[in-house]
């Protein structure tokens, strides 16, 4: 029989996912489920051919570098890369592989959460409730915005942005979008395209983004973008946390401009902001938009036909790098 190829994985996975690797690899688990060091990453590839990693594995140009010669390929259980230097495991010669396509509705009910959570003042009711300080009913209390008749801006209309409009127009809003291209007018359902970024902004009265991460939209959210959007607007992310400049947004909710922020991502998680949990109108969510036991799934079974696509010799399914 031939020798199982020797799988490194992170983190800990959804029981269906281990059960399989445990069959297919001579797995490395995590025991103790938590992010690895550099340095224990990099220990613990010594002999392997594989990683199975998360977005939380930061693979840089340097810790690509000192892999061991033994690993042929690194497969990520997320849709984004960008936690992986592409270039420098090509120059490697190792293979990289993702998990598009399978979080689009978990995703974007996790959007539409955020919309809710944040237009409603859930925090603040929240704390009501949880503190016991929720004892006199005011007809004044709370009062929040409603979904209804509102214009929603799509920054980025992929799959996911595509199908949070479906969502958004069940809540009768009005859907806007800025995309590299327009979409055909059957996909685009009514839905009215701006091919510039600024002029979607001065219709959002509320605004959620679903654009990728790279140079162009860096912190495509700042001082200057925000001040384009409606007095009042309301601002969500379940997309890239690099999409936001934090200190930027954090002021615009501190003098108003911003009326409330629902956030699922972070530039440099785990690790947030600290301003964002001061802050009563902020409705934040520790990145849960692929958290559900059916998305996870199948996330970890794409990664599992990508390694075992390689090790057979044949095409990678969803290959970032061949």
């Amino acid at each position: 029989m031939a020798q199982k190829p020797t799988l490194l994985v992170t983190r800990r996975l959804p029981d269906a996912i281990e059960s399989r690797i445990r069959r297919g690899y001579e797995a490395r688990f995590n025991a103790n489920d938590r992010l690895y060091s550099r340095e224990e990453l990099l220990s613990l590839s010594n002999g392997a051919d594989a990683l199975l990693i998360t977005v939380q594995d930061q693979l840089d140009a340097g810790l690509i570098s000192c892999l061991p010669v033994s690993v042929q390929i690194i497969a990520t259980l997320s849709v984004g890369f960008d936690h992986i230097d592409v270039r420098a495991a090509g120059a490697r010669r190792i293979a990289v592989t993702n998990a598009p396509g399978v979080l689009t509705d978990a995703t974007a009910d996790i959007t539409m959460l955020l919309l809710l959570g944040a237009s409603r003042r859930a925090t603040e009711g929240q704390e009501l409730v949880r503190q016991g300080m929720w004892s006199d009913p005011r007809p004044t209390e709370l009062l929040g915005w409603q979904l209804t008749g509102k214009p929603l801006g799509i920054y980025g209309m992929g799959r996911i942005g595509q199908a949070v409009a479906e969502r958004a127009r069940a809540f009768g809003m009005k859907i806007h979008y800025c995309n590299l291209h327009r979409l055909e007018p059957e996909v685009e359902r009514g839905a009215v395209f701006h091919a510039d970024a600024h002029e979607l902004l001065a219709v959002s009265s509320f605004l959620t983004l679903h654009a990728p991460a790279n140079r162009q939209t860096k912190h495509f959210l700042n001082a200057k973008s925000i001040a384009l959007l409606p007095p009042g607007a309301i601002v969500v992310n379940a997309a890239r946390g690099s999409l936001v400049d934090d200190e930027a947004l954090i002021e615009a909710l501190r003098k108003g401009h911003i009326a409330a922020a629902g956030l699922d991502v972070y530039e440099g998680e785990p690790n947030l902001h600290p301003g964002y949990r001061t802050l009563p109108n902020t409705f934040l969510l520790p990145h849960l938009g692929s958290a559900t036991f059916e998305t996870r799934t199948r996330m970890g079974m794409i990664a599992l036909d990508n390694l075992d696509a390689h090790f057979a010799h044949r095409p990678l399914l969803t290959p970032v790098l061949m």
